[in-house]
């Protein structure tokens, strides 16, 4: 399938608008000449776009199933169908193994993983009324590698990018697009309070002139940026023994 150059006319759902790559890529696309709904809890930053920027606020929990139903039948009473949805909110805790903490695990998969399976069932009917039918979802490489105390983020997003694979075969024969989207460190407020270094981290303006190449292009997988994706891809190639030391030096660099 195609991918979408000209954002005018166009009904976007986005999650995880309130701030970071979310907000950035509504701003985007609402000055395209897109209509977009801006999802996330934060109610208060939602009209601050609208009053700005003209995105229509719907305020919504993904990891809450009746909300997210809610909110599809927000849009399709102002719309009547969608063309493209976001799957963008996430959230990210670390593992503590001297400490561990099964509920944290449950707490992110809940919002990264689950939430987005929320998601895409509250807006597929929406967008098999429409005509693009896209659906993207913000993944992170951090799922393509056993990274030091990433174990419940890096398995949310592992399990979040299987996921969007498996969608793609069953959804292509519908004209469904389905792109999973992997960036590396951005500057959001989600990376700020890291305490440990982000080697490329680039800016969300960045992020997202990426993503949007991303869905000009229509490819099923895009990451990014190409230099830290690279690299990581590199280390995949190496044998778990070796990978496994290289990463204890990051473990010691955190402690």
């Amino acid at each position: 399938m195609g991918g979408i150059r000209d954002w005018k006319g166009r009904t976007v759902w986005i999650t995880g608008a309130s701030s970071g790559i979310g907000r950035t890529l509504a701003v985007r696309l609402a000055s395209q000449g897109a209509w977009v709904f801006g999802s996330a809890r934060d109610a208060a930053a939602l009209r601050e776009l609208q009053a700005a920027h003209g995105i229509e606020p719907l305020p919504c929990d993904v990891s809450d199933h009746a909300s997210m139903l809610a909110a599809a039948g927000h849009i399709r009473e102002r719309a009547g169908s969608l063309d493209v949805l976001v799957a963008n909110a996430g959230t990210c805790e670390y593992v503590d193994v001297q400490a561990f903490d099964s509920t944290l695990f449950e707490r992110v998969m809940r919002v990264n993983f689950q939430g987005a399976v929320h998601t895409v069932e509250a807006a597929l009917p929406l967008l098999r009324a429409g005509k693009t039918r896209v659906i993207a979802g913000v993944g992170s490489t951090a799922a393509w590698t056993g990274l030091p105390r990433a174990e419940a983020y890096g398995a949310s997003k592992a399990a979040l990018h299987y996921f969007l694979e498996s969608l793609r075969v069953d959804l292509t024969g519908e004209g469904f697009t389905v792109q999973t989207i992997a960036p590396g460190f951005v500057e959001t407020p989600l990376t700020d309070r890291n305490d440990f270094a982000m080697p490329m981290r680039i800016s969300v303006d960045a992020a997202v002139d990426y993503l949007l190449a991303g869905l000009a292009s229509g490819r099923p997988e895009v990451d990014f940026p190409p230099a830290f994706s690279g690299a990581l891809r590199t280390l995949r190639l190496l044998p778990v023994s070796l990978r496994n030391r290289l990463y204890q030096r990051l473990v010691r660099k955190a402690e």
